[in-house]
C-alpha cells in the first residue's frame, strides 16, 4: 500500500473533484442513469486515466496502491456529484478482493484491465435477503470431473449489468471460495432488478451449472470476502459523507437565496436550527467515513469498531440530511425534477448496501462486548 502524501492527496482529490463538476452534473447523472449499462463509458475512462479505477491496485499491475484514507476522499467527490461509475463495484469491491486473494496469476491477469478501466468487474455475493454476510450465501459450487460448477442465485449485484467479469462467491464441501466466471457464460444469466436508485444499476445473477474457475485462498474465503467488504464499506460512508456535504450546501444556498416576507427563510429561527442539526449530521458522517478510513489504513485493534460506527451513523446521516433538505426546500422540492429527490434516493439505497444501518449497529455493539 502507498501513502499518498497530504499535499499530493488534496491535489489529486481537486482534480477528480473538478473532473466531476464538468462532467457529472445534475443533465449528466440524469442521462446517464437512463442508460442500459448505468454508467458514462466516456467519464469512466476520464477518471480511468488519472488512476482512480485502479486507486487501490498495486502498482505492478498499473495501479496507484493507494489505501483506505485516499480511497474514502475520492468517494467523497464521487458522493457529492452522484457520478454514476462502476468505481465501487469494479475498482473497490472487485479489486479489493482479489487482492485480498492469495491467486497471483489471476491477479496479473485481472487486475490490470481493472485499473484501466478497460474491464468492469463486480462481485456476486449475497443471497435474495440482501444479508451481505456469510449465512445469506445462496450460490453453491460443486466439483467435477470439467472443473467447477455453480448453482444457484446471487441478487443485488452492483453494475452487474455492465460486468464483463464476475467473481462469485460460493459455498463448497470446503467452506466459502471465490470463483472467477466471465459475463456471457453458459449457465449464467443476468437480469437487472427494479431500483429505488436508477443511479446505482443492481442486478440478479442466477447460476445453472455454470462453469467457473476457483481461486486461490490460503486461508478462510469468508475473511479475504471480509476484507473486501471493509473496503466497500468505508468507500460507501466516503460517498454518504460527501453526498451529504453537498445536500447540506445546497440548503443553505437556497434558505439565503429565498425570500418571505420580505427576509431570506434562513434569517428564521426554525430554519437556523433545522440547517445547525444537518451541519452536526454532515460533519459527524464525514469524522466518522474518514476515522473508519484512518484506522483501517493502519490496522489498528479499533479497526472493524471503525468500520461499523461509519457504516451506521453515515447511512443514517446521509439519509436525515437529504429527507430534511426536501422539507426545507418546501413545495419544490416535493417533484421529482428537483435534485434533492437524486440525493434522496441514492442516500436510502446507499443505506441497504452491504448491510443495513440496524445491522452493524448490533454488530458495533456485540465488538463493544467482546473488548468489555
Amino acid at each position: 500500500m502507498t501513502r499518498i502524501d497530504q499535499d499530493e492527496l488534496l491535489a489529486f482529490v481537486d482534480s477528480v473533484r473538478r473532473l466531476l463538476a464538468d462532467r457529472s452534473t445534475e443533465a449528466d447523472v440524469r442521462r446517464t442513469m437512463e442508460r442500459p449499462e448505468g454508467y458514462d463509458p466516456e467519464l469512466w475512462r476520464e477518471l480511468a486515466s488519472m488512476g482512480v479505477a485502479g486507486i487501490l491496485v498495486n502498482p505492478q499491475h498499473g495501479g496507484v496502491g493507494a489505501g483506505p484514507v485516499e480511497l474514502e476522499r475520492v468517494m467523497e467527490e464521487v458522493g457529492a456529484a452522484l457520478a454514476c461509475t462502476p468505481l465501487l463495484s469494479s475498482g473497490v469491491l472487485a479489486a479489493g478482493l482479489l487482492q485480498a486473494l492469495d491467486d497471483a496469476d489471476a491477479q496479473a491477469r485481472l487486475l490490470p484491465g481493472i485499473a484501466d478501466g478497460s474491464k468492469i468487474a463486480t462481485v456476486a455475493l449475497t443471497g435474495p435477503k440482501g444479508g451481505w454476510t456469510a449465512a445469506d450465501l445462496d450460490v453453491r459450487a460443486r466439483e467435477t470431473d470439467g472443473g467447477w460448477r455453480l448453482d444457484g442465485a446471487a441478487s443485488f449485484v452492483t453494475h452487474g449489468q455492465a460486468a464483463n467479469l464476475f467473481l462469485v462467491v460460493a459455498r463448497t464441501p470446503d467452506g466459502v471460495g471465490v470463483f472467477e466466471l466471465a459475463a456471457g457464460a453458459q449457465g449464467a444469466q443476468i437480469a437487472a432488478l427494479p431500483a429505488f436508485d436508477r443511479t446505482v444499476p443492481l442486478a440478479k445473477l442466477t447460476l445453472t451449472g455454470a462453469a467457473a474457475q476457483r481461486l486461490a485462498c490460503r486461508r478462510p474465503g469468508w475473511e479475504a470476502v471480509e476484507d473486501a467488504l471493509d473496503l466497500a464499506r468505508v468507500a460507501l460512508a466516503g460517498e454518504q459523507a460527501g453526498g451529504a456535504r453537498r445536500v447540506l450546501e445546497a440548503t443553505v444556498q437556497y434558505a439565503q437565496d429565498r425570500f418571505q416576507f420580505g427576509r431570506a427563510i434562513g434569517s428564521f429561527q426554525a430554519i437556523k436550527h433545522m440547517a445547525a442539526d444537518l451541519l452536526l449530521e454532515s460533519e459527524s458522517c464525514t469524522s466518522a467515513a474518514r476515522h473508519a478510513a484512518s484506522c483501517l489504513a493502519e490496522r489498528n485493534e479499533e479497526a472493524a469498531q471503525a468500520v461499523c460506527l461509519a457504516a451506521f451513523a453515515c447511512a443514517d446521516a446521509f439519509t436525515t440530511v437529504a429527507a430534511t433538505s426536501i422539507q426545507m426546500h418546501g413545495g419544490i422540492a416535493f417533484t421529482w425534477e428537483h435534485p434533492a429527490h437524486l440525493y434522496l434516493r441514492r442516500a436510502r439505497t446507499d443505506a441497504q448496501l452491504f448491510g443495513t444501518p440496524a445491522a452493524y449497529r448490533e454488530r458495533y455493539i456485540q465488538l463493544l462486548e467482546t473488548q468489555a
